[in-house]
């Protein structure tokens, strides 16, 4: 089922469920429930918002930059993935930036000085990288995932090479698959856990086949999918067909959203952003 809306000023993103367990919150950030099922509660708005402003309690910001790039903030905590050294024409910088090693538009090695902490998505050739990193709104964890070699490296696949990133934030889990180059292990879901948002790459060739992607997206069954990493209109809309009998599309027609748990779609939904790239 395909649905269309328009992108006014101020309208909100809202997707209802009521979360018993949320109300026993930490004192700076709700549990998130990573393995919750969604309730049945209809969407209602959608809103605009803009990276670095404040956003309300217990509400993540997922803005789409470019690619593989998101900016997501919670709090006074914010994060761009896949970091490719250049998010736009402005001064803004995030607190934490993830990045992944199978093309250099998902990598730097020239990173802002501001920002506080530098998570690769990869380690020492086949033993990959560990990270688990609370920040008190936001708590930031990886799973790693093997990576094809190119001719020159030989060809073959090096273990962990790559990382799945998971955001905790406002009792929501948020993944986003990276530069994924084959459906996870079941060691790998489980570690991943029940995503209530997923980034999923959308291209067909440069990570995994389209129909694979297909059934890691109906596999997580996540409340909202955010296609990325699609480098033409018509492999989009390629991906959508594929999902548009059990999933329903949203066309927003902007590049940002704001989610809170309490405001989750009743059917899983794929919330298409445009790239724009920040600024000031």
């Amino acid at each position: 089922m395909r649905t269309i809306f328009g992108w006014p000023l101020f309208l909100s993103l809202a997707v209802s469920i009521v979360s018993t367990a949320a109300l026993a919150q930490e004192a700076e950030r709700i549990p998130s429930h990573c393995r919750s099922l969604a309730s049945d509660a209809a969407p209602e708005r959608l809103w605009r918002a803009s990276v670095g402003t404040p956003v309300p309690e217990d509400t993540v910001r997922i803005r789409f930059i470019n690619h593989a790039m998101f900016a997501v903030q919670a709090g006074d905590v914010s994060v761009v993935t896949d970091y490719n050294g250049y998010i736009g024409d402005t001064l803004w910088s995030p607190d934490v930036v993830t990045m992944n090693q199978a093309h250099s538009s998902h990598y730097t090695n020239n990173v802002h000085g501001d920002v506080a902490h530098i998570l690769e998505g990869w380690g020492a050739f086949g033993e990959g990288a560990e990270h688990d990193l609370d920040l008190g709104p936001m708590r930031i964890r990886n799973v790693p995932t093997d990576i094809r070699l190119g001719n020159r490296e030989g060809g073959g696949r090096e273990p962990n090479g790559n990382s799945i990133f998971i955001f905790e934030a406002g009792g929501l889990c948020i993944g986003h698959l990276g530069h994924l180059h084959h459906e996870p292990t079941e060691e790998q879901y489980a570690a991943i856990g029940r995503l209530d948002v997923v980034m999923a790459p959308v291209d067909g060739g440069y990570t995994v086949p389209r129909e694979v992607m297909m059934r890691i997206v109906e596999r997580f069954r996540s409340s909202i999918v955010i296609p990325m990493h699609w480098f033409s209109r018509y492999g989009l809309n390629d991906f959508l067909s594929g999902m548009e009998e059990d999933f329903a599309v949203v066309e927003t027609h902007g590049s940002e959203l704001l989610v809170s748990l309490d405001r989750l779609p009743r059917q899983p939904t794929i919330m298409v952003l445009e790239p724009a790239f920040l600024s000031d």
